[in-house]
């Protein structure tokens, strides 16, 4: 795998054609009082449709690397830091890989024990008057859990700079549906002990209208900002882990991760790199997930990671 190429870009934009992996209907995501969200094309000339968005497309993205089953990272990412979170008898609770907002999760920061909470308070102190000092708050990161870097992080809390310390995400990602039509559908759910229930308690038949989409066009699009990455000031192997990091996350969304919903299974037409426009070839997954040990050995080498690399907090209220 080649990177130089990378070297003098701003950007990396990939788009991935995707299709309905059975039949033409699909179900996008849905967000609270408006349902889908349907727009306007910026010409008015078709409708468009979000059928997933930036924030669930992170949250996808970060699946990709961990493993439900042994509740740790996949083998090809082990060395990678992160924060484990235990209940108090033990067992796996949550991890800042998964956790909603990631570091800043209330399982990590909120509860009795203080092991992250007063590893950021005493490494990111002195900011908090003045500006705030990216490139500290990016290696601090780097050193905890380095997917947060790719993902984004806003340390919401007073204590922790005033509540201002936070970083773009560098990896973002979405889908979008072109020239789309409604196929409205819907069903019943039948009691057959008693049609005539109270519905309310759970008993008697409802009828339910559904609304799927079909499309012609559906695209996934994904952008890392290399010059946000390469602002951060690490080395120049941190910097390609972490893009080789974001390139495998992309390809095992694209080979394993588009079964978005019950009613939204998608499989992937083609693939292509838009910027730059020439000089640079995805590798695909294979490729990546052979180099990535090494890169993530080459790193450790280095000291920019917690040791050991799994911090561990017990959550108590």
């Amino acid at each position: 795998m080649n990177l130089t190429a990378l070297n003098n870009q701003p950007r990396l934009l990939i788009e991935a054609k995707l299709k309905p992996l059975q039949g033409s209907r699909f179900q996008p995501t849905g967000f609270p009082e408006i349902g889908a969200a349907e727009y306007d094309a910026p010409n008015g000339d078709m409708r468009m449709l979000l059928v997933e968005s930036a924030q669930s497309m992170a949250n996808r993205l970060e699946e990709t690397c961990w493993d439900d089953t042994r509740h740790q990272l996949i083998p090809e990412l082990a060395g990678l830091p992160y924060i484990q979170v235990y209940d108090t008898d033990g067992k796996p609770l949550i991890n800042s890989i998964l956790a909603a907002h990631r570091i800043n999760s209330p399982y990590i920061l909120e509860g009795k024990d203080k092991t992250v909470f007063d590893i950021l308070k005493t490494e990111l102190a002195d900011m908090s008057e003045g500006v705030v000092d990216l490139k500290k708050l990016a290696a601090t990161l780097l050193r905890l859990d380095s997917n947060a870097l790719l993902h984004g992080v806003f340390l919401a809390k007073k204590e922790l700079a005033g509540g201002r310390l936070r970083l773009p995400r560098a990896l973002s990602a979405f889908i979008e549906a072109e020239d789309v039509k409604v196929a409205a559908s819907g069903g019943v759910k039948n009691d057959t002990v008693n049609p005539s229930g109270d519905t309310s308690k759970g008993f008697g038949n409802v009828p339910f209208s559904r609304d799927e989409y079909v499309s012609p066009n559906i695209t996934a699009y994904f952008n890392l900002d290399l010059a946000q990455l390469r602002g951060y000031g690490f080395s120049q192997t941190v910097t390609d882990l972490l893009i080789t990091l974001s390139l495998y996350k992309i390809r095992r969304f694209l080979d394993n991760g588009l079964r978005l919903r019950t009613a939204c299974d998608l499989d992937l037409e083609s693939l292509h790199v838009t910027r730059p426009r020439e000089g640079f070839d995805l590798p695909d997954t294979a490729a990546l997930a052979s180099i990535l040990p090494t890169k993530i050995a080459n790193a450790t080498t280095e000291g920019v990671f917690a040791s050991p690399a799994i911090t561990e907090v017990t959550y108590g209220k």
